[in-house]
């Protein structure tokens, strides 16, 4: 397999890669910065790099090690969703009041999940990887690529059982 040019490498991913950065750090301006420090590592290993048969889930490693890097470099408070303008529309503002809760409430419980497990749980359900690419991005076996994202799943229902049973 010939290796791809880097630029291409970049233009093909890009999309995704920032999509999952949000989703794991929460912060639009700290997920640029991660993808800006992710292919920024990633340039400075391309050619020392050996193996090209999966540079996707390569990058979503790089990806996953930046964020978390970056998460314990500085802990930023995310904006209170329930403090952000609430639009006028269809919607009663009670209605958009309550879906803000709830989301923020998913949210939290989203980022209070271990590393491994929320990693893992975005790149399953919402970058939609195989779980042998989130094995090698994670680097671990596909088993526990699977058991982690059973186990954040698990607790996230567990988590929301208790709050929708009352």
């Amino acid at each position: 397999m010939t290796k791809p040019d880097f630029e291409v490498l970049v233009e093909q991913h890009s999309g995704e890669l920032f999509g999952y950065l949000w989703r794991l750090t929460g912060d639009e301006a700290e997920a640029r910065d991660c993808l800006q420090d992710t292919y920024l590592r990633a340039f400075r290993a391309y050619e020392r790099l050996q193996d090209f048969s999966n540079l996707r889930a390569w990058l979503y490693k790089i990806a996953t090690n930046t964020a978390r890097t970056q998460h314990a470099r500085n802990h930023r408070r995310q904006a209170d969703p329930l403090l952000e303008p609430i639009a006028s529309g269809e919607k009663a503002v009670e209605l958009q009041v309550l879906e803000r809760t709830q989301l923020a409430a998913v949210k939290q419980a989203v980022m209070a999940l271990p590393d491994r497990q929320r990693a893992a749980l975005m790149m399953r359900k919402y970058q939609e990887l195989e779980y042998a690419e989130i094995a090698a991005a994670l680097d671990c076996s596909e088993d526990s690529a699977r058991a982690n994202v059973y186990q954040a799943l698990k607790k996230l229902r567990e988590q929301f059982a208790e709050v929708y049973d009352e």
